[in-house]
C-alpha cells in the first residue's frame, strides 16, 4: 500500500470517528489516538529512542569492522613480508608409476 493510500485511509478513519462528534472530547481524543497508533504500527514507524539505539549499534559495528579491516591488513602485510624473506623451495615430487609399472622397469 502506498503512502498516499495509507494517508487517505487514515483520513477516512478519522472522518468516521469525528462524524459522531456528539461524543465527549475525551472519547474523541481516545478514538483518534487509537486510529493514529494503528496507522503508525501499519507504517512500521519506529520511535526516536529505538532509532537512536539502532544508530549507536550501527556506529559501534562500523568501528569494529574498521578495526578488523586494519587487523587483517596488518596480518596480510606480516605474511607477505615473511614470505618475501624466505627462499623459495620447490617441493620434491616423486614420479608417478605407469599403470603397467614400466617406469621402474617392471612389466606385467
Amino acid at each position: 500500500m502506498s503512502a498516499q493510500d495509507r494517508f487517505e485511509r487514515l483520513t477516512r478513519q478519522l472522518g468516521d470517528k469525528l462524524h459522531g462528534a456528539s461524543q465527549a472530547p475525551g472519547d474523541i481524543q481516545r478514538n483518534m489516538q487509537g486510529v493514529l497508533r494503528g496507522a503508525m504500527e501499519r507504517m512500521e514507524i519506529v520511535s526516536r529512542e529505538d532509532f537512536d539505539i539502532m544508530m549507536e549499534v550501527l556506529q559501534r559495528t562500523r568501528e569494529r569492522v574498521e578495526a578488523l579491516e586494519e587487523q587483517v591488513a596488518a596480518l596480510e602485510n606480516t605474511l607477505q613480508s615473511e614470505q618475501a624473506s624466505q627462499p623459495r623451495v620447490q617441493p620434491h615430487v616423486p614420479p608417478i608409476d605407469d599403470v603397467d609399472g614400466s617406469a621402474h622397469g617392471k612389466k606385467s
